[in-house]
């Protein structure tokens, strides 16, 4: 079997997920707790009150996995590495994915930002092949456009090739 890629993400991304994530499970959880909350103002009951209880630790329980112990996980398993023929992409915690893009089947590059990546410095590289997308987020924006910058050469040079 190849060994896996050499280059990692910024351990920034790490606080980038937990910010993402954060955001996500309070939403997810306010949209569950809030109908609960209602009720129970509106016409007080025991089982109400069990279901907010519940609802309420199932939204800590989820932030402590969420937050705690999956960021550092989910960093050490996501790697990537370049080379002339091609972009090698490893991520996952319990399904473990493996992506090899040859750059002669790649269409296009780019970077992108959102709000909370810019605000930590960083930025993603997406590679568009005809099967689709794969992005490699959590890179310092310099390292970001050189990779894009250069997978774009390679595989430009890698379909004159052809």
């Amino acid at each position: 079997m190849r060994d896996l890629p050499v280059n990692q993400l910024n351990p920034k991304i790490k606080r980038v997920w937990r910010i993402n994530d954060a955001i996500w499970l309070t939403l997810l959880f306010l949209i569950c707790f809030v109908p609960f909350a209602i009720a129970m103002a509106v016409e007080p009951a025991g089982w109400l009150l069990a279901i907010l209880a519940i609802v309420a630790g199932l939204y800590a329980l989820c932030l402590i996995i969420w937050l705690v112990v999956l960021p550092p996980i989910r960093f050490a398993r996501w790697r990537y590495e370049l080379s002339d023929d091609y972009l090698d992409i490893a991520r996952g915690i319990v399904w473990r994915k493996r992506f090899i893009i040859p750059f002669i089947r790649v269409q296009n590059t780019d970077t992108r930002q959102g709000p909370i990546l810019r605000a930590f410095g960083l930025s993603s590289v997406t590679v568009a092949t005809a099967a689709g997308e794969h992005e490699i987020p959590g890179l310092d924006v310099q390292t970001a456009e050189q990779l894009r910058d250069k997978a774009a050469e390679l595989a430009r040079l890698a379909q004159e090739d052809v």
